[in-house]
């Protein structure tokens, strides 16, 4: 949960200071609009490549332990960060910190592919089959940490420092923090032991020389349901975290300041829902929460963005507390959802990849309800049309994960046949 509260705070921090300071800091001579433009150009850059990321760091967990390839995510992101905060801005090197800025954050992008899968198995290898599903959530506690953490210092820093000073100096502060946060993150994951399950694999001798593409080649239909299973958990925090912010300063008349505090309020909510949702899919199932959440986010969508219209800050800090439930719900089972997809030799690279599509394709949310914004002439709806769209198709994949459908059933019967094969063929 810390190594995802690290890797979660250093891409939001990024996210929160890109709009105010990355621009005009970095890309000046564009002017202000293309200078904005340039800075979330450098956010998505981050959610392109993290597929590539998933690829490289699956298959070094499969390949080479869950522990060894964590330690390397999370210190690639902490050193990426601090190395951020240390960059020449334009007026002090022209373009070589606009470079050097887009290539970290390319960094960023590829560790954060292989993050997620390897914490959440880290998680569930440890636990009983039992306790499985409640170890699953706990590392999705990281988003909400790393979200209110950057929040807190985003705040912090506005009401503490002159806009000079933090335009001139004081927008390194965040970013040199991640250093003595990969410290501690380091340390605790350093101590811990390699999973058992993972050194089952290896003592049995079924590590796949090629886990990725074992993945396509054994489990296309359930890698299809497990990104639109995480789609409504990850496309909800970037709707209501990235586009509702701008979208209720720009168009509504809130103050951005009581936009951060809503967010933030509803953040640390989950601190408490995803725990219970996390027990509750042990007592139930995981796929079933994931369904659940999923129904009763499409069912309150269209009524949640009808209100939130009304502009009052009680209405905006229930819309966020409401409108976060339901998708947590979603988000909280998730990890065991897709850990019951995959067997356990190729299953870093299984969850890595799926999560890292789901993720790369929510990366454009908020791009996508900007475009239907405009052509809707800002219709109170239009955001709830992208979440109707996102709850739809993960309660349609939670719904096949958890009747157990015939093409997975057939994945996993093919499945049986190879290692029926492997078991009578020499090793290696």
């Amino acid at each position: 949960m810390v190594g995802t509260s690290l890797e979660s705070f250093d891409f939001y921090v990024f996210a929160y200071f890109s709009a105010y300071f990355i621009g005009p800091l970095f890309f000046d001579p564009l002017g202000p609009v293309g200078s904005t433009l340039a800075a979330f150009s450098t956010i998505a850059v981050a959610f392109v490549v993290r597929p590539i990321g998933a690829v490289i760091f699956g298959h070094m967990g499969d390949r080479l332990g869950r522990r060894a390839t964590l330690l390397w995510t999370v210190g690639i992101m902490g050193v990426a960060t601090g190395l951020i905060g240390l960059l020449p801005t334009f007026g002090q090197a022209a373009w070589l910190g606009a470079v050097l800025l887009v290539l970290l954050r390319v960094v960023q992008g590829l560790s954060l592919g292989g993050e997620w899968g390897g914490s959440i198995l880290l998680a569930t290898e440890h636990s009983g089959r039992v306790s499985r599903a409640f170890y699953a959530a706990i590392p999705q506690l990281g988003s909400p940490a790393g979200s209110t953490l950057s929040a807190t210092v985003f705040l912090v820093m506005a009401a503490t420092m002159p806009a000079e000073a933090l335009a001139s100096w004081g927008w390194r502060i965040p970013f040199l923090l991640a250093i003595p946060l990969l410290a501690v993150s380091l340390y605790l994951r350093w101590s811990i032991d390699e999973t058992p399950v993972f050194r089952r694999v290896v003592t049995e001798g079924r590590r796949d020389r090629m886990p990725v593409a074992t993945v396509f080649r054994q489990r296309p239909i359930a890698l299809i349901v497990a990104i639109g299973a995480a789609l409504l958990g990850i496309g909800s925090y970037s709707l209501m975290n990235t586009y509702t912010i701008n979208y209720g300063v720009a168009h509504l008349g809130f103050a951005f300041q009581d936009l951060l505090i809503a967010t933030t309020i509803g953040a640390l909510l989950q601190f408490i829902t995803i725990p219970l949702f996390g027990a509750w899919a042990s007592r139930r199932s995981s796929a079933r929460v994931v369904l659940w959440g999923a129904l009763g986010t499409l069912l309150i969508t269209f009524p949640m963005y009808w209100m939130l219209q009304f502009a009052t800050f009680p209405i905006l800090v229930g819309t966020m507390i409401i409108g976060g439930i339901l998708p947590t719900m979603s988000w909280a089972a998730l990890g065991g959802l897709m850990d019951d997809l995959f067997p356990d030799h190729f299953r870093y690279s299984a969850l890595s990849i799926a999560y890292a599509i789901a993720a790369t394709i929510s990366g454009f949310i908020p791009l996508i309800t900007l475009a239907l914004g405009d052509a809707t002439g800002f219709a109170w709806w239009h955001p709830g049309i992208v979440l109707a769209i996102l709850s739809a198709i993960t309660l349609v994949a939670a719904w096949v994960a958890h009747r157990n459908s015939p093409w997975i059933r057939q994945d996993e019967g093919q499945l049986r046949a190879v290692g029926a094969a492997s078991d009578t063929a020499p090793n290696g």
